[in-house]
């Protein structure tokens, strides 16, 4: 009899999650029959411990999500270099020894499905927001040269500003654009980001980590001025899939 193999994600009020369905739907395809994927929703990251004791024969891998990418170190064994140099971590394989390493897949799947939409006026960006997610968005423009800041409502230090430091001059500069903040996320899907979203031209690039909707109203604004746009599903997909070779591979 097949040994039971269970994969899962950790976050908070997660109910929404892409990956459970996604990851149930490969083991389908692949008929992985004795593997699952669960959805682990704890109000504190100092919950962990309790789903690793209870899964302790099973569990192989997790993903991390919202809000604990970066809380999660303190549990860690081993981080991998990348994840280091980011500061997040949204993938963890587990070793027969029961040993957790953190990885970083979100910098992977961003900047594959970034390059594609870059052209050469593109070397300046904006990232909405400063969570977890953000470190993979800053770890991938650092990679590309192409320079960047934070906004947020409480900038913090000079690499981020506030919102209504967004002037004209500014977004005539920066042409990337990338929200990593949640506003926009089903069911509150009304809610949007506070750019002036009337400076946008065709030359400008929306980025939404968001996937839920397809087309957030960031996007939608965007789209009305000429703008490209892309929301997060194939950053999504990516980083997925290379969770499940992180986890199936000797290499790592």
């Amino acid at each position: 009899m097949d040994k039971k193999v269970k994969y899962g994600i950790i976050g908070k009020n997660i109910s929404y999650s892409f990956s459970k369905k996604y990851f149930t739907k490969k083991f389908m395809q692949l008929k992985l029959n004795h593997h699952s994927y669960e959805n682990f929703d704890i109000q504190s990251i100092d919950d962990l411990p309790l789903i690793l004791n209870e899964n302790i024969n099973s569990l192989k891998g997790l993903n991390i999500t919202i809000p604990y990418k970066e809380k999660i170190f303190k549990y860690l064994d081993e981080v991998d270099e990348n994840a280091k140099n980011i500061g997040a971590v949204n993938t963890i394989k587990i070793s027969d020894e029961y040993k957790l390493k953190g990885y970083n897949t979100d910098f992977y799947g961003f900047e594959k499905s970034l390059k594609p939409l870059l052209k050469n006026h593109i070397n300046k960006a904006l990232i909405l927001g400063t969570g977890g997610a953000s470190k993979a968005i800053a770890f991938v423009l650092n990679k590309l040269e192409i320079e960047f800041k934070f906004v947020s409502r409480t900038p913090v230090n000079e690499q981020t500003i506030s919102y209504s430091d967004l002037t004209k001059k500014i977004m005539n500069k920066y042409h990337l654009i990338i929200n990593c903040t949640p506003l926009g996320t089903f069911p509150e899907v009304e809610n949007f980001p506070d750019i002036p979203y009337q400076y946008l031209t065709n030359k400008h690039i929306l980025y939404d980590l968001i996937y839920n909707p397809i087309e957030t109203t960031f996007l939608s604004k965007g789209k009305k001025m000429g703008a490209t746009i892309k929301n997060g599903e194939q950053m999504l997909i990516l980083q997925a899939d290379k969770a499940w070779e992180i986890w199936n591979s000797s290499i790592y």
